[in-house]
């Protein structure tokens, strides 16, 4: 049934309020996503700081864009699973039932998945404030910064729900996005890809995590960004429409 515009605007932002609002009872889950980037942001910003030549950058400077790919996949992992336990616990049948948009609940996992995943970047990034980061690219540098950071935060968060639509166990779809939680560490985002070993560094160059993380930090700092930048938008533009593609494509088969 073609519902007005106006009506499937109104749908998503009443279960963008149902998903945020199952995110914020989940206590355990919201402690995970400030507390754990927090630590990480402390432990390597003072501890592997001191034994990991950068240059002449400072290594709190250097590591944010990592430490924050790495703490918002980790975070997107609940939203896969707050996806999966919807599906599997009926939730869903209660809503096939109601006059809504079926794809209202795809945009309120995705935008509460956003909601979550700025929060545990707010919380990095005010931490390392406090261990010494001051931003050198200006205003324009750190708005740029901030609009590719929430691009990026779309995509892992329209990944999050693909994962927790095509798994069938909660921890399944947490298994399913353990690769975007990983893949930070083997890019440029804790060490220059220059000093690691040839097959680990062909495999950081190539990957999706580098081109973002150098262009964070040349955002952030003023650096030249040369093409990581383009590539960064191509990899976050591309994972966006290919995601919500599939997730749509997932979610109407389910329903059907």
């Amino acid at each position: 049934m073609n519902r007005p515009t106006a009506s499937i605007f109104w749908d998503s932002w009443i279960m963008f309020k149902r998903c945020l609002l199952v995110a914020f009872r989940n206590p355990e889950a919201l402690a995970m996503a400030t507390i754990t980037p927090f630590f990480l942001m402390l432990l390597f910003g003072t501890v592997f700081g001191n034994i990991t030549d950068v240059g002449d950058l400072n290594y709190i400077d250097f590591i944010i864009p990592g430490i924050v790919l790495q703490s918002v996949a980790q975070a997107a992992q609940y939203s896969a699973i707050n996806v999966t336990t919807d599906m599997t616990k009926g939730i869903i049948d209660r809503f096939r039932s109601m006059p809504i948009s079926k794809y209202a609940v795809l945009v309120g996992h995705t935008g509460a998945g956003m909601v979550r995943n700025a929060i545990t970047a707010a919380v990095i990034i005010g931490t390392a404030f406090v261990l010494g980061f001051r931003p050198q690219g200006g205003y324009v540098g750190l708005l740029m910064a901030v609009g590719l950071l929430l691009l990026i935060i779309l995509a892992m968060s329209l990944l999050a729900v693909l994962c927790g639509l095509i798994s069938k166990t909660a921890e399944g779809s947490s298994g399913l996005m353990f690769p975007l939680f990983v893949l930070p560490f083997f890019s440029s985002g804790f060490a220059p890809t220059d000093t690691m070993p040839r097959a680990i560094r062909w495999f950081a160059e190539i990957q999706p995590m580098t081109p973002i993380v150098d262009s964070m930090r040349a955002l952030m700092l003023d650096l030249p960004a040369g093409n990581s930048l383009w590539i960064a938008l191509a990899w976050c533009v591309g994972t966006i429409v290919v995601a919500f593609a599939f997730a749509a494509q997932v979610y109407k088969r389910k329903l059907s």
